[in-house]
């Protein structure tokens, strides 16, 4: 037999209700469970009590626990943050615990800590997040040098698939995300289809060096080590393989973000934003063109728009009702070109550039990592 640590669980955080208490309850200490000691005892236990999101856990032994805590260096009963629609309060050891279950390492805390304090800001509407219809997810954006110390691909693969750790600290925040901030598919949560983002998180680094102009924290004023926390619908493909012009690679690219299913074209949303990862060969192209990266977000923002009469006419009175249609006669994805966030990763191949649609309400929110 061994015993377990589950602070920060349904049964410790109590029952999660739709809607936004007032105050937070206070933090509760961690309930300690003996279980037989092996993998899947724990996995039992972990889906009976709704711990689980589906994948293998590491059990959170009192012993992993404190050691993750001392290497951290924060006293475990330390409020980060608290976050809705629980509005439990998430403390250093309900951090450690969820991190060891989701098998990220002890030196990611300082980390998930920034992504919990980015997300906890009212800016980011956390409790809509958690119990919208939609599909989105938590991306979180690394800057510097602790791409390299904890392994954050940047490069090929960044967005899923290349070795690192950066999906098991996706879904260290995510376990989060379920046993502390309360987020249960149909109680909860509405999210009519969900995603794999809301297992294992989406974490990918900026690759700085490859990069034409100043890190995306650091243009958000937040220089170093530092996370950007985006509500995301998800991740799309953008491929070009003609291009070589830095006007008519940004036009294609531009173009390709505005389609009349994205999240930003609500008229029930004030506000929308969009994240555009290039990859270093189309950023060197299109740095050597714009070093400033102000001219890029406005160039893509124009290009970002659908002409009014390709809508339904419904949708054409919308949009013209609220002001929403240009000069052009256009409606643009984003309200503003400060709405569009670019960045520089992926491969070396070219060909392909990502971006990261919003969900809306969210606002991106940067923090820095204390070490």
């Amino acid at each position: 037999m061994t015993t377990v640590t589950t602070a920060g669980t349904a049964t410790t955080a109590g029952t999660a209700t739709v809607g936004t208490p007032t105050s937070a309850p206070p933090a509760l200490a961690s309930v300690v469970h003996e279980v037989p000691a092996d993998q899947e005892a724990f996995d039992a236990l972990a889906r009976e009590r709704g711990w689980s999101d589906g994948l293998p856990l590491v059990p959170p032994t009192p012993e992993r626990v404190a050691r993750y805590l001392a290497e951290w260096g924060t006293p475990p009963d330390e409020v980060i943050g608290a976050l809705p629609p629980s509005r439990a309060p998430v403390t250093a050891e309900k951090l450690a615990v969820n991190a060891v279950m989701a098998g990220a390492p002890a030196a990611a805390l300082p980390l998930l800590r920034a992504a919990v304090e980015a997300v906890a800001d009212p800016g980011y509407e956390l409790h809509a997040l958690n119990a919208t219809t939609g599909s989105v997810t938590t991306a979180l954006i690394v800057n510097g040098a602790q791409r390299h110390a904890l392994g954050i691909p940047f490069g090929a693969g960044c967005l899923g698939g290349a070795d690192g750790r950066a999906a098991s600290i996706g879904r260290a925040l995510q376990l989060v995300m379920r046993n502390v901030a309360g987020q249960r598919v149909g109680v909860t949560s509405q999210s009519t289809f969900g995603q794999p983002g809301r297992v294992s998180g989406i974490v990918f680094g900026e690759w700085e060096e490859r990069s034409p102009w100043a890190p995306l924290a650091e243009r958000r004023g937040v220089p170093g080590d530092a996370v950007t926390a985006f509500g995301t619908m998800g991740t799309a493909n953008i491929c070009e393989v003609v291009a070589t012009d830095a006007d008519v690679l940004l036009e294609f690219v531009g173009r390709a973000l505005a389609h009349p299913g994205a999240n930003g074209y609500l008229v029930q949303l004030s506000f929308a934003e969009v994240v555009i990862a290039l990859n270093p060969v189309w950023a060197a192209l299109v740095g050597k063109a714009y070093p400033d990266v102000d001219d890029v977000r406005r160039i893509l923002w124009e290009h970002a728009s659908i002409p009014l009469s390709e809508f339904p006419r419904q949708h054409q009175r919308q949009y013209s009702d609220i002001g929403w249609v240009d000069a052009r006669g256009r409606v643009p994805l984003t309200r503003r070109p400060e709405d569009v966030l670019v960045m520089v990763a992926g491969g070396l191949g070219g060909l392909h550039g990502a971006a990261l649609h919003s969900w809306g309400t969210t606002i991106t929110q940067t923090r820095p990592v204390r070490p």
